[in-house]
């Protein structure tokens, strides 16, 4: 996007709005220009319109406002919508260049895919976790953006609302699903934590005035109520559900999946043909695992037959090795040490940007995050906060059973728990959102690709390994090739279980027996499956597109090819998916 003052492209996309709605002559720079300027434009009032998302986003302008999920609210959603598509429709997406034309397809699609979760997939209906206070307000308290009093001040005016919040959430939830109602009270109790005496203490030791914090308190108390409340009633309709029978069904179907796959992940594959190829790499990778194993076996087995069965002694190899690990009480600093590890690899190699002047904090989990089957995630500020910090969460392992943790810690081991780094943290997830938020777009940099994102972290493992961490030992890319089973099993199981009904003990089976999972992780691998659809094959998705592009690219240029050009440019095109990435790329 060409550089343009806010100003400069709020007023132009005001004159655009007023001309006829015919669509444009054909390509000119004014009309990029105008493209530009109505794009800026748009991207405000989604963010004047959303307030929790303009916090995530890193704009505190409207962070005192807190959006009630009620039906007018969802009428207005609607109308907003259908005028922001006709709005498009003055434009030709031929009659622009490569990139506004790849912002053109983003916005279309992030509109289009708001009016379908309304107006079809309807989950404010059936999805009771989704209604959930505590993440915004917990960013303001937490955000140093403004001084303390200010935010405090914003938390004030949102936590006024809260009470109306849980009353929309009550009135809009039907039938809802049993698994996501067990989870609404898992993450409410979280929300009840963040608004607790430590919140009321900050505010009473803060530099309010004394009205304000006696207004504050008279608040947070009330919302602490109405969480309180929302949890009761959520506990009472699980009771309900439980002895009725009749809550719905989780699995939401071919036809409900395939859309949204389409909306989501944006890719060239449909969800179908996604999943048959993650059948085909599984095969591939059993096959390159068992040359591995076959090889290794006299070094650990010496005295011992090998199974003619693969899987048999591929298993009995990851088995063996996942004894290495850390203890249970080291683990959060394990973590903590292999960061800096990682960086001075990338710098050494010299495989892409970085910025130092941006770390990456490990936190423990906030318990309002906990629940959803993930043990660890990055929170990155938004693209108009990009000098805050970003949180590396590792979800502490309290929550387990002696053998339960035993469990954990043998899947992610001595050499996968470098692998879960170098995905979440550098080159992973961290580095990409750094880069993301310096993209020109900011069309790209807000409404990111969960493909893009995803594939992104999973590319960074396989070429880390590829240029010489681990120092290519066979039982790193052994327990490589158990990570990336993951990945592609991912595609294969939420398919398997929204589309094809597969039960409980048929995933544990294929988690366990062709991805050699331990038992904990295949059983939150099953939870997360029964609380998402279609974000589980974003892994698989972007992460066979960015190879494929990658390895394409070093074919036609030869040895002209330089691996941290690749990177830099690709990442700099922001959240945008692969396929628009390599077309701006390719042009």
């Amino acid at each position: 996007m060409k550089t343009m003052t806010r100003a400069a492209a709020i007023a132009a996309a005001a004159v655009l709005a007023g001309a006829c709605g015919t669509r444009p002559d054909p390509v000119t720079p004014d009309q990029n220009t105008a493209f530009e300027a109505h794009a800026v434009a748009l991207v405000d009032r989604f963010l004047d319109r959303n307030p929790e998302w303009s916090i995530y986003a890193g704009r505190y302008d409207n962070a005192h406002r807190m959006t009630v999920p009620d039906a007018a609210r969802r009428a207005d959603d609607l109308a907003f919508a259908e005028a922001e598509l006709a709005a498009l429709d003055r434009f030709d997406p031929n009659a622009l260049d490569a990139g506004n034309r790849t912002d053109y397809e983003l916005i279309r699609n992030r509109i289009e895919a708001s009016r379908w979760y309304q107006t079809e997939f309807r989950s404010h209906e059936w999805n009771p976790a989704q209604y959930n206070v505590a993440g915004p307000i917990g960013l303001l308290l937490n955000t140093d953006f403004a001084p303390l009093e200010q935010r405090l001040e914003a938390v004030s005016t949102r936590l006024s609302r809260v009470p109306d919040y849980y009353a929309a959430a009550r009135d809009n939830i039907g039938t809802p699903t049993l698994e996501h109602t067990r989870l609404a009270v898992q993450q409410s109790q979280g929300a009840l934590a963040l608004l607790g005496e430590g919140t009321a203490r900050r505010a009473a030791e803060s530099q309010l005035a004394d009205d304000d914090k006696a207004e504050f308190a008279e608040r947070l108390e009330a919302a602490r109520a109405a969480v309180s409340e929302w949890i009761d009633w959520l506990r009472a309709t699980e009771a309900r559900l439980v002895a009725d029978g009749n809550a719905r069904p989780f699995r939401i179907g071919e036809a409900l999946y395939e859309q949204k796959f389409a909306y989501d992940i944006q890719s060239g594959y449909s969800a179908r043909e996604l999943y048959e190829r993650a059948l085909v790499e599984k095969e591939r990778l059993h096959t390159q695992m068992d040359a591995i194993t076959v090889a290794l076996w006299p070094k650990y087995f010496p005295s011992i037959d090998m199974p003619s069965d693969r899987l048999e002694r591929i298993g009995a190899l990851i088995d063996h090795l996942s004894a290495r690990h850390v203890a249970r009480d080291g683990y959060f600093d394990e973590i903590n040490r292999q960061i800096p590890l990682l960086a001075a690899f990338v710098a050494e190699h010299d495989l892409l940007d970085q910025d130092p002047t941006k770390p990456l904090i490990v936190r423990e989990t906030p318990l309002y995050m906990r629940g959803s089957g993930a043990g660890a995630s990055v929170s990155a500020p938004g693209p108009f906060n990009p000098g805050a910090d970003t949180f590396y969460n590792v979800t502490p392992l309290d929550r387990f059973s002696d053998e339960q943790a035993e469990s954990y810690l043998r899947e992610y081991n001595h050499w996968i728990l470098q692998i879960l780094n170098i995905h979440e943290a550098i080159p992973g997830h961290y580095t990409q959102l750094v880069h993301a938020n310096r993209s020109p777009s900011i069309v790209k940099a807000l409404f990111g690709n969960g493909a893009m994102v995803e594939g992104w972290a999973v590319y960074a493992e396989r070429m880390m390994l590829e240029e010489g961490w681990g120092d290519q030992e066979p039982e790193m890319w052994l327990m490589y090739g158990k990570w990336n089973l993951r990945v592609v099993v991912n595609a294969i199981l939420d398919y398997a279980v929204h589309v094809h009904g597969a039960g409980e003990q048929e995933i544990l089976a294929l988690l366990r027996r062709e991805a050699f999972q331990e038992r904990t992780e295949a059983t939150e691998k099953w939870r997360r499956a029964t609380l998402s659809q279609v974000q589980l094959t974003s892994y698989f998705a972007g992460y066979a597109e960015i190879y494929d592009f990658r390895e394409a690219l070093k074919r036609e240029m030869g040895v002209d090819f330089v691996l941290r050009d690749f990177h830099n440019e690709f990442l700099s095109y922001g959240r945008a998916p692969v396929r628009v990435i390599r077309e701006l790329m390719q042009e």
